[in-house]
């Protein structure tokens, strides 16, 4: 069975089990989250949502609150040396799928 799920303004499909990074959720490491916004469930029967699957959640569990791999902006202009290098970290959540509920 497998779901595809929105949150963070993107679309993830997962199943149980798998291991999952999105942007940043509150809570702590080992917590449990429903993830409410399911578009659709497949296996053996197919549910689409219109937009969302009634009464379908994925339950995830916190495996870790980090920091993603450091993003580069660059910007320089044609004359005059003028250069700016800027670095981002986005902080993102990692999870594991426990569950699906169609």
């Amino acid at each position: 069975m497998y779901a595809v799920i929105k949150t963070g303004g993107k679309q993830y499909k997962v199943s149980e089990g798998d291991l999952l990074k999105v942007e940043m959720l509150d809570g702590a490491v080992g917590d449990t989250i429903e993830l409410d916004q399911v578009l659709m469930v497949g296996g053996a029967e197919v549910k689409l949502g219109t937009p969302l699957v009634p009464g379908a959640k994925v339950k995830a569990q916190i495996v870790a609150q980090e920091k993603d791999k450091k993003v580069l902006i660059f910007k320089s202009k044609r004359r005059g040396g003028s250069r700016r290098k800027f670095g981002h970290r986005q902080p993102i959540t990692r999870l594991k799928v426990a569950a699906i509920e169609a």
